[in-house]
């Protein structure tokens, strides 16, 4: 009796272990390693392989011919002129664009609560080391989101003058008009390197002398810095059975756009075209929140010139040049670590820049050169060479992180995995139509080969057909054979507004129609 007593409790207890929750980390053997390369102000345009001849991007070329690349990938919008913070905050929470902005204002208040559901936690819960060194921009301390980190970098290389402040300068003196009997022109409020270059002979800024600080603080390239740490944490992990997730997050290219010598004179101006929808002035850019006191437009002179764009988009391919080695030296030490065959690899940035596109310089617009970065992905079983046209978030690569960690997806994150899409395993894409904004100046809705943009400020409608016009040049808003696609495309963007829980609203332009 004591025998059989004694095996049923065994039995019992058996039992009860098999049945009990699996930790977390129980089955962090067989999770694949993750890593995010995360550029800054990168363009779908500004890699060879995608199609632009005149930028050398070898190493960035490989990762396409190696991968699966999301050629529509897009960044919902922003809150305010740093577009890079909105992205951020969405990638890191999980969370569309305006639910994010209400989330990181909890990060801002310490609130422990939202720091756990970060992406960062997520994967630690999981049983990931997880380590981001490079670009932050987001409200919560990076240390609250990941167990190591590296050289935090701010929202840019450049001292505090380069933030919002600068345009409520710009604004206080440009409303006294003159300064000394004289009118104030850019040059009287922008530090060295802005509204430049006048002409042939302006010789006011070189992106290769270190005399300008800027990515050459400290003594080092500051993606060369970034490039040393991945290698560093890499060096580590080869040793280590727990998988790991690296956030490396770029400063470069964003402005102030600088490279050493050699990779500036890989650009002849000669060689250098200017865009198909180059302007000299945008004719809305002030209604649109880009006149010359935001920042990224008062890099040029107003009105543009086909010398000043050229010069612009030569040193914006040079720090990409750049950014490409260091891509290059990581990618070799994942391989050299033997961690491959189990490593998942994400590139992407947190949105485009228009660089001379549309007499525009910066990210803060609804055309495709600002809102879609490029996007490849690689991994084990991803296929090699394949493009995707489906229309994605750039955020959607949290949810496909989640995924590949055999992690569970909250409720709380919006945002979709595209893995099955990468896999072939389906053809439908995640997403019926695509949303944006930019603070309250500017909404678009991109839905069936087609994007509608509105100014509400100004009630201005814009309408193209993005298979037989990618650049966006030919408005169709005012054709009348357009009205009825104009009113539809502007409803659903109404709906979408609300499940945004966008408070814009737009309803009396449309009600004009």
């Amino acid at each position: 009796m004591l025998q059989k007593t004694f095996y049923l409790s065994i039995l019992f207890i058996s039992l009860i272990i098999s049945c009990a929750p699996i930790n977390d980390q129980s089955a962090q053997k067989d999770q694949p390693n993750i890593v995010l390369l995360f550029a800054d102000d990168m363009t779908y345009t500004a890699i060879q392989a995608l199609g632009n001849l005149e930028i050398q991007t070898p190493n960035l070329d490989k990762l396409v011919q190696n991968g699966t690349t999301f050629t529509h990938t897009y960044n919902m919008g922003a809150w305010n002129g740093a577009v890079c913070v909105a992205s951020r905050a969405m990638m890191i929470s999980g969370r569309y664009v305006w639910r994010a902005n209400e989330f990181r204002k909890h990060w801002g208040k310490n609130d422990t609560t939202y720091y756990k559901q970060s992406w960062g936690k997520l994967m630690e819960r999981a049983g990931y080391d997880t380590y981001m060194t490079g670009k932050w921009h987001v409200d919560a301390p990076a240390g609250k989101v990941f167990q190591e980190v590296k050289h935090i970098r701010p929202g840019m290389p450049r001292d505090a003058w380069a933030g919002a402040g600068m345009g409520k300068k710009f604004q206080a003196l440009a409303a006294e008009e003159k300064i000394n009997g004289k009118p104030i022109t850019l040059d009287d409020i922008m530090p060295v390197g802005y509204n430049r270059p006048k002409d042939e002979n302006d010789n006011s800024w070189s992106p290769s002398d270190p005399q300008y600080g800027g990515f050459w603080e400290g003594g080092k390239h500051w993606s060369e810095v970034l490039k040393d740490d991945a290698l560093s944490f890499i060096a580590q992990a080869k040793s280590k059975d727990n998988p790991f997730f690296m956030y490396l997050a770029f400063n470069a290219p964003h402005d102030p756009r600088q490279a050493s010598i050699e990779y500036i004179e890989k650009y002849p101006l000669e060689n250098i075209s200017i865009p198909q929808s180059w302007m000299p002035e945008y004719p809305w850019k002030d209604d649109i929140g880009n006149g010359p006191s935001l920042r990224d437009e008062a890099l040029a002179p107003f009105p543009r010139t086909e010398y000043a764009t050229k010069v612009h988009i030569q040193e914006y391919y040079a720090i990409i040049t750049h950014l490409d080695t260091q891509i290059g030296l990581i990618m070799d030490a994942l391989e050299a670590s033997g961690k491959m065959d189990n490593t998942y690899i994400f590139f992407t940035a947190d949105h485009g820049l228009a660089m001379g596109r549309h007499g525009l310089l910066g990210k803060q617009s609804m055309y495709d050169h600002s809102v879609r970065p490029p996007l490849v992905f690689l991994g084990p079983d991803i296929p090699a060479g394949q493009k995707i046209n489906n229309d994605i978030y750039l955020q959607d690569i949290m949810a496909t992180s989640l995924e590949l960690a055999n992690i569970e997806k909250p409720d709380y994150v919006e945002f979709r995995s595209f893995l099955s899409q990468a896999k072939g395993e389906t053809i439908e894409g995640n997403y019926d139509e695509i949303y944006g904004a930019y603070t309250t100046l500017q909404r678009m809705i991109r839905k069936d080969g087609y994007k509608l943009i509105v100014y509400p400020k100004i009630s201005k409608i814009l309408l193209y057909d993005m298979e037989k016009d990618p650049e966006e040049i030919e408005n169709l808003a005012d054709d009348p054979s357009q009205s009825q696609k104009v009113k539809t495309l502007f409803a659903d963007l109404i709906k979408l507004q609300k499940e945004m829980d966008d408070e814009l609203d737009l309803q009396p332009i449309f009600d004009e129609l």
